[in-house]
């Protein structure tokens, strides 16, 4: 069962906020903050007292004492040793890019609609139960993390696109285009910090600006002294530097017992 914390300095947000989140048989506890340095106090009570918080369900734009809105009090969540799980519950549309920026599990919009809500509600419980206690990750430190939304704007609407779809990542200037099955979406951010966050989901670096997911590699090619691989029906070329990591990472994943063998040529 989960403990989660709604926050929002509209009176009435928050309480129709928590009366949803209420009703929800996978929820436990639902405690109300009016603003950011109410809920930091909240916060500051459970790790006293040794309780847990397993999520916050917060809007981006609020006022407070303390002048945080959403995203900064989730940069704050950071330096907790075991911090909540994150959902934005906002009416405006163009924060979803910065709201996955700052790890939010998910961004539903105003007005909420219970169906939207108990989706969130999924997705929390998700990341709860595949988020290791501190003793668990060293005793399983390869284990994947859970999956991401990456919010993608397409002709003014929002769209979310699951990271483990994602095949291939190029860079584009300031931009990134995430490749999967379905086409592909520009998103506004560095291949580098993408490269950083996502190598622990099996995405390895194959060239200065490109991105691939091990999961969705099927086939390594050498070809006089240069490596490439395929990645459904595209051939991607690893550049020089990149070879001889690319060549062992990939040597050590499919070796394992579990994994389907590679193909080489």
């Amino acid at each position: 069962m989960l403990r989660v914390l709604a926050v929002d300095d509209d009176v009435t947000a928050v309480e129709e906020l928590a009366r949803l989140l209420r009703a929800d048989p996978r929820i436990a506890e639902v405690a109300v903050a009016g603003d950011t340095a109410a809920a930091l106090r909240d916060l500051g009570r459970r790790v006293a007292a040794g309780r847990r918080l397993d999520a916050v369900f917060c809007d981006i734009r609020m006022s407070g004492p303390d002048g945080l809105d959403g995203l900064d009090f989730t940069r704050l969540l950071r330096g907790f040793a075991e911090p909540p799980a994150v959902v934005f519950v906002t009416a405006r549309e163009d924060g979803a890019v910065a709201a996955y920026e700052v790890g939010a599990v998910d961004y539903v919009l105003k007005p909420v609609r219970p169906h939207r809500l108990a989706e969130a509600v999924r997705r929390v419980e998700e990341t709860v139960r595949r988020t290791p206690a501190p003793h668990a990750a060293e005793e399983d430190p390869a284990a994947p993390p859970p999956d991401e939304l990456i919010p993608v704007e397409l002709g003014g609407r929002t769209r979310m696109v699951s990271r483990n779809a994602v095949r291939y990542v190029e860079a584009h200037g300031d931009y990134v285009r995430l490749h999967t099955a379905d086409g592909s979406y520009l998103v506004r951010m560095s291949l580098v910090s993408l490269a950083r966050r996502w190598e622990p989901a099996g995405f390895i670096r194959i060239h200065r600006s490109t991105l691939v997911s091990a999961a969705h590699i099927t086939e390594l090619r050498f070809d006089d002294g240069r490596v490439a691989v395929q990645v459904g029906d595209d051939v991607l070329q690893v550049s020089r530097r990149h070879s001889r990591h690319v060549r062992d990472l990939l040597v050590r994943r499919f070796h394992r017992a579990a994994a389907p063998p590679l193909r080489t040529r």
